[in-house]
């Protein structure tokens, strides 16, 4: 069955830096568009960024772009976000996803939390 596992978060200070993975099992990761989402405590789930099966044109939520970097290793079935520039309107719980069969897939998440 379809696995996400997110690893990676914690606690950095304003400015800080964190890498993200998603280490993705059961499906043909090479073949999906991957995507990571955010959501922050009394808010709505956010899309942050998403990348095609080639890793070619990549997208990014407005408030996040030239900071972070989604990317990924189809030979480790993995996914990767790179997250500069930290600021505390970054903090949430960050989840990987991929649409299968139109089904969507989540894992559990990962907690980042930018402070000082």
């Amino acid at each position: 069955q379809v696995q996400l596992v997110e690893s990676g978060g914690g606690l950095v200070q304003p400015g800080g830096s964190l890498r993200l993975s998603c280490a993705a099992s059961g499906f043909t990761f090479s073949s999906y568009t991957m995507r990571w989402y955010r959501q922050a405590p009394g808010r709505e789930r956010e899309l942050v960024a998403a990348i095609p099966s080639a890793g070619s044109s990549t997208n990014y939520a407005d408030s996040v772009k030239g900071r972070f970097t989604i990317s990924r290793d189809n030979a480790k079935n993995t996914v990767y976000l790179q997250m500069d520039s930290l600021k505390p309107e970054d903090t949430a719980v960050y989840y990987c996803n991929v649409v299968r069969s139109r089904r969507e897939y989540w894992g559990r998440g990962t907690q980042v939390t930018v402070s000082s």
